[in-house]
């Protein structure tokens, strides 16, 4: 269940250490979240349906902040929590869980423009600096406070109790922490409710309504009541939702598309999405109650039909999305799941001509194009999906996947210093910095020197992954 509010960091942690916590915690659109015991770091996911929608999205909003649309990237996040944040400035992560629970588009909208406001804002940038005042002033204190109790042991008569209570000697040093922390705290609460009114300035900036915003804020509130009613307001990194939605609600309601309604059309595109990810997320149980037999929508039958794929029926699955390729003869996603259910299913050859199909109505689509690869190796294709991939590697040179199989391509074609390369670029994508390493290093000795396969080896080699210690 999602955490409206939580404590930041205990001041029991080292400086640095604690405020890089706070840093993990901050410009998000609540605080983080509980995750299952065990359960390890969610991943990305890509999907080149849900990534377009998302786009088209956040595009409009991203214009009217004056935030480059283009250098501005949507990440997915496998995980089920109702949540989104901002990284590195030019990054929003979404989890798949706030699309599967968000019954509008607005709602995602109001989300993604609440993030936008963190970028425009320059929040990240600013709370660096803060945590870098921070940190001098916790390392001042703690040294103020050293002092102070090294004074008063050393003031210590015998026969008086003054200073001599190692509780209160120690409280000593934690005190400048203390402060600190709810000092960094009140300066990310600032932030989130700067956020929210950029928000809603930007909704209005595109003809759109804010009550998806407070639509998501008041499922924070329902779902936090019992958690909040005792916590002490400046140990939170968030606002109390009823304190955002009380603060946000006079200006959405006064904004003059406040009763502005998503078209039937996206609306249709955001069902299709919830219903793709539940085919593919949710247990049988759900997408029975969800998408029953008797919901003859177009959504519902996608998301049975990604749930037979999913679950290995493939006559099933493949009749069911011949029959939404009839519906729709132009939707690039409904050739892909074709082409995907046919290459998981060992029938990597039949999958090459809906997948083409596909890539040819969605030229932009990574996933699709990365799939497309994968086939072709599949049918012996070798010298095309090193083009394809190769390709797809020089448009979007983040997805690992495409790096993981044009090595593969490439060790077919027996080009092993090539393949070991691509293999280094993959891992690093992943942060699986010793097996890049490794990778680049054998790589790097059979190319020549200065070339730029090898000062791509050397990059990966030199890197060091940054600490927050």
């Amino acid at each position: 269940m999602p955490q409206p509010a939580i404590a930041a960091a205990s001041p029991k942690r080292a400086p640095g250490r604690a405020i890089a916590a706070l840093l993990a915690a901050s410009l998000a659109l609540l605080a983080p979240t509980a995750r299952a015991q065990g359960a390890g770091p969610p991943g990305v996911i890509r999907d080149a349906e849900i990534e377009q929608l998302m786009r088209d999205y956040a595009n409009p909003v991203l214009r009217a902040a004056g935030v480059n649309a283009g250098a501005t990237r949507i990440i997915l996040i496998n995980d089920r929590s109702f949540n989104a944040f901002v990284a590195n400035g030019r990054k929003i992560f979404v989890n798949l869980g706030a699309l599967m629970e968000a019954k509008t588009p607005n709602e995602i909208i109001g989300v993604l423009a609440h993030e936008t406001g963190h970028i425009a804002g320059g929040h990240l940038s600013n709370l660096h600096q803060e945590m870098a005042r921070a940190q001098i002033m916790s390392i001042i204190g703690m040294l103020a406070g050293a002092g102070a109790m090294v004074a008063t042991v050393r003031t210590n008569r015998p026969g008086s109790n003054v200073g001599s209570d190692a509780a209160g000697q120690a409280g000593l040093l934690l005190g400048p922490q203390e402060l600190v922390r709810r000092t960094l705290l009140s300066y990310v609460r600032g932030q989130e409710e700067a956020a929210d009114r950029a928000a809603v300035k930007y909704l209005a900036a595109t003809g759109q309504s804010a009550k998806g915003l407070l639509t998501t804020l008041e499922r924070f509130q329902n779902e936090s009541l019992f958690k909040t009613s005792s916590i002490d307001p400046y140990t939170l990194s968030h606002p109390l939702p009823r304190e955002r939605i009380s603060n946000l609600e006079t200006a959405a309601k006064a904004s003059p598309t406040f009763n502005a309604a998503d078209s039937a059309a996206l609306q249709l595109r955001h069902d299709m999405m919830r219903a793709k990810l539940v085919g593919f997320m949710g247990n049988a149980a759900e997408i029975g109650r969800r998408y029953p037999l008797a919901d003859t929508s177009l959504a519902a039958r996608y998301g049975r039909a990604v749930a037979a794929y999913r679950f290995g029926r493939i006559a099933d699955a493949l009749g069911q999305i011949d029959a939404l390729i009839v519906a729709q003869p132009a939707n690039p996603f409904f050739q892909e799941l074709k082409g995907q259910t046919l290459l998981e299913a060992g029938r990597g050859r039949e999958a090459m001509g809906p997948l083409r199909r596909a890539a040819a109505l969605a030229p932009w689509a990574t996933p699709i194009r990365v799939l497309l690869g994968r086939a072709m190796i599949s049918a012996d294709q070798t010298d095309e999906a090193i083009n394809v991939l190769t390709k797809v590697t020089q448009t979007d040179a983040e997805d690992p996947e495409a790096w993981q199989f044009l090595a593969i391509a490439y060790d077919r074609k027996n080009d092993l210093p090539q393949s070991q390369l691509a293999a280094a670029q993959g891992f690093f994508l992943e942060g699986r910095f010793v097996e890049a390493r490794t990778q680049a290093d054998r790589a790097k000795k059979q190319f020549r020197e200065g070339s730029p396969a090898w000062l791509k080896a050397d990059d990966i080699l030199n890197y060091r992954p940054p600490k927050f210690d």
